[in-house]
């Protein structure tokens, strides 16, 4: 069993940044991937960046040249750096990780960190 930690949420004003951190219980050498999701009032829950184990990362379109997304493997975290926020990105993000066997794919969740961006 996997747990998953998110923290660095908060309020910020449009413009400002914003860490968020993502401590894993186990080795997040042996996951296929950890990935930030976010979930906005109203709206279904969207993939905002994914790395995965070969170290390959892909972002939504909307916050691409703004956030970072990166680990730090001795840590066991994840982390997503969110520079120049626009209230759109106002959300719960949700900490994700991937972890497969022979014969499935296993997704754990961490509990959510608010971010509000103020205009």
């Amino acid at each position: 069993q996997v747990q998953l930690v998110e923290s660095g949420g908060g309020l910020v004003q449009a413009g400002g940044s914003l860490r968020l951190s993502c401590a894993a219980s186990g080795s997040i050498l042996s996951f296929y991937s950890m990935g930030w999701y976010r979930a906005a009032p109203g709206k279904q829950r969207e993939l905002v960046a994914v790395i995965r184990s070969g170290r390959t990362t892909n972002y939504v379109d909307s916050v691409k040249g703004r956030f970072t997304i990166s680990r730090d493997i001795a840590k066991n975290t994840l982390y997503l750096q969110m520079n120049s926020l626009k209230p759109e990105d106002t959300a719960v993000y949700y900490c994700n990780a991937k972890i497969t066997t022979l014969t499935d794919l296993t997704n754990y969740w961490g509990q959510g960190t608010q971010v509000t961006v103020s205009s």
